[in-house]
C-alpha cells in the first residue's frame, strides 16, 4: 500500500513539474446546414505567449484593449496553423468567434457549402512555434461516424476517411 501511494505521489509531482501542452480540435458535420462546425480549444496562457511572439502590443485574450484586433489575432493565427481539405479541396475556415472557458479559450470556425464528406485532410501545427512538447488532438464526427487522431510534435498531418 505504501509503495502504491509513493508511486502515485511521484507521478503527481512529475505531472505538476511537466505540464501538458495540448490543443483539442472538434469537427462536426452538420447535415442540416451542410457545414463543418469547428471548435478549437487552446490553453489561454500558452496561446497568449505564442501570440506575443508575433505582436508588439499587449496580448490579453480575456480583457483585450481592442476586441476586434484580438479577434483578428486569434483568427489569423489559427487559420495559418490549422488548414483543411475536404474531399481533396482546400477549404477556408470562417471565424465565428471565441470565448473563455476555465483555463482555455474555445475558438469557433465554420466551413460552409459542404454537401458530403468522404475525406478530411488536416494540417495542424498549432503552438508548434511555442513548445516542442505540443500535442494536437482532433475529433471529427460525420453523421454517426466518429474518428480521432493525436499529433505529437513534430507530426502535423492527419487524414480521416468516411
Amino acid at each position: 500500500m505504501a509503495n502504491t501511494l509513493y508511486q502515485w505521489l511521484v507521478v503527481s509531482v512529475a505531472a505538476l513539474l511537466h505540464p501538458f501542452f495540448v490543443s483539442m480540435t472538434d469537427i462536426n458535420y452538420n447535415d442540416n446546414t451542410k457545414s463543418l462546425e469547428i471548435s478549437v480549444r487552446i490553453f489561454t496562457d500558452d496561446f497568449e505567449n505564442t501570440l506575443r511572439k508575433y505582436h508588439q502590443d499587449k496580448i490579453d485574450i480575456l480583457h483585450p484593449a481592442n476586441q476586434e484586433q484580438m479577434n483578428g489575432y486569434v483568427r489569423d493565427y489559427i487559420q495559418q496553423h490549422l488548414q483543411m481539405k475536404v474531399n481533396d479541396k482546400a477549404v477556408q475556415l470562417n471565424f465565428v468567434g471565441y470565448e473563455q472557458q476555465s483555463e482555455s479559450i474555445w475558438a469557433y470556425f465554420e466551413v460552409n457549402k459542404v454537401d458530403k464528406v468522404t475525406k478530411v485532410e488536416i494540417v495542424n501545427n498549432l503552438l508548434h512555434d511555442y513548445n516542442t512538447n505540443q500535442i494536437n488532438m482532433m475529433h471529427i464526427k460525420v453523421k454517426d461516424n466518429e474518428q480521432s487522431d493525436k499529433l505529437n510534435y513534430p507530426a502535423t498531418n492527419a487524414v480521416f476517411s468516411f
